[in-house]
């Protein structure tokens, strides 16, 4: 019962550092002076670090396992203290970078450890005992998202834009301590630690290969979308009033949809529910590409699909890497390590591709914009993620066999 208390929990903080932070910062940026093009080299560059210490963090966790509940101490504080300085003190550039090293780093090493240590808990059992435990994980995530996503917004209306964000930052900081001090019991080492010390090579096996580049590919349609969402929805919608509403409906459709999509991939088969749902996505894509302005009930059930769709892939994907990597005797700390430095690639490569050429086209935020500018976010928002999600398809329809048949029954 603890678990299903402290799972959800300790995934929801987790997840505020990832997708919320993509849709805000193009916009608190911008309150505090700096451009598009600058914020998203900005992004990009934090995530080449993430290049060098993800791996490296996943290792050291491999090496100490003992340490895992001072690591995840680390990882709690280490953000709180990040989210303090970024919208609490809302610094010059010097200062932001520095906060959001302190997000970013301190929540590569949570994720690792979380994904990690869950993969520990649920050991070899069946292929549905992960996607049980991933349905659990990836609705406290969503739920997380949701919250994140929309707070700031609610906060700006009430009390000003920048006043928003720092008491949004202030309930964050305030969040990682509590958090972190529920979820001890959670981070004990979990059986007898077999894997210490493996290097990258471990990961060289065609399985693992496979899931990384499609979790690659597949994040990067949702990540586009995630950082164009609020200037597609007041720009080129016309529909600024509705944003937050926007994104409550697609978390939480994604957020319910999660339990649905772990309970029917152990009927039908992994493979089967997720081409299924990204087939729902880029339906979604082609949807959102011909609205016209002003469509909100239309927008309204684009969202609602789109999320659906994220739910299942916020939890397939995960549970099948965890059951490869404990099938084939991979330790889950570097192996999580590199499957967080490919989530997070994404997001950094679509905030510096479509951020700078959106700029490129004239683009202003909340300004006077040219049709042609507004193609451009069009172009963006909808088609490039479609063609990306297309990409993405085709390597889940190349998935192993195995990983199409039915898993055991969820109980």
């Amino acid at each position: 019962m603890t678990d299903k208390v402290t799972v959800p929990l300790v995934a929801a903080f987790l997840a505020s550092a990832g997708i919320p932070l993509y849709i805000h910062l193009p916009s608190f940026a911008a309150e505090l002076g700096l451009g598009l093009g600058t914020i998203g080299y900005l992004l990009f560059g934090l995530r080449a670090l993430d290049f060098v210490q993800d791996p490296i963090l996943g290792r050291v966790i491999d090496r100490f396992p003992a340490f895992r509940s001072r690591f995840a101490a680390g990882a709690f504080l280490g953000m709180g203290i990040g989210f303090w300085i970024v919208f609490v003190m809302q610094p010059n550039m010097f200062g932001l970078v520095a906060g959001l090293v302190f997000v970013f780093t301190s929540y590569s090493l949570g994720t690792i450890l979380f994904y990690g240590q869950g993969a520990a808990v649920v050991g070899d059992r069946a292929e549905s005992e992960h996607l049980r435990f991933a349905g659990l994980r990836e609705t406290g995530a969503l739920g997380g998202i949701v919250v994140a996503a929309i707070l700031p917004g609610l906060l700006g209306g009430y009390y000003g834009v920048l006043e928003g964000y720092s008491l949004f930052g202030l309930g964050l900081a305030i969040a990682s301590l509590a958090i972190w001090l529920l979820s001890r019991p959670f981070w004990r080492p979990v059986g007898a630690e077999t894997h210490q010390g493996q290097s990258l090579r471990r990961l060289l096996q065609p399985k693992i290969i496979h899931l990384l580049l499609i979790a690659l590919l597949n994040a990067l349609p949702v990540a586009v979308t995630s950082t164009l969402f609020l200037f597609f929805v007041e720009d080129r919608l016309e529909l600024p009033d509705l944003a937050g509403l926007f994104l409550l409906l697609f978390f939480l459709t994604a957020g319910m949809s999660a339990l649905v999509w772990s309970r029917a991939s152990a009927r039908f088969g992994a493979r089967q529910v997720l081409l299924f749902a990204m087939c729902l996505a880029v339906i979604s894509f082609v949807g959102a590409f011909l609205l016209p302005a002003g469509a909100a009930w239309r927008f309204g059930l684009i969202c609602a699909a789109s999320g659906a769709a994220l739910g299942a892939d916020m939890v397939i994907l995960p549970a099948l890497f965890a059951n490869v990597l404990m099938t084939q005797g991979v330790a889950t700390g570097i192996g999580f390590g590199v499957w967080a430095f490919a989530a997070k690639m994404s997001l950094a490569l679509a905030a510096a591709i479509v951020l700078p050429a959106l700029q490129y086209t004239g683009f202003t935020p909340g300004g006077t914009n040219t049709a042609e500018a507004l193609q451009s976010l069009n172009f963006l928002y909808a088609v490039l993620p479609c063609a990306l999600k297309l990409l993405a398809l085709a390597f889940v329809a190349r998935l192993p066999r195995a990983a199409a048949e039915p898993s055991v029954k969820l109980q």
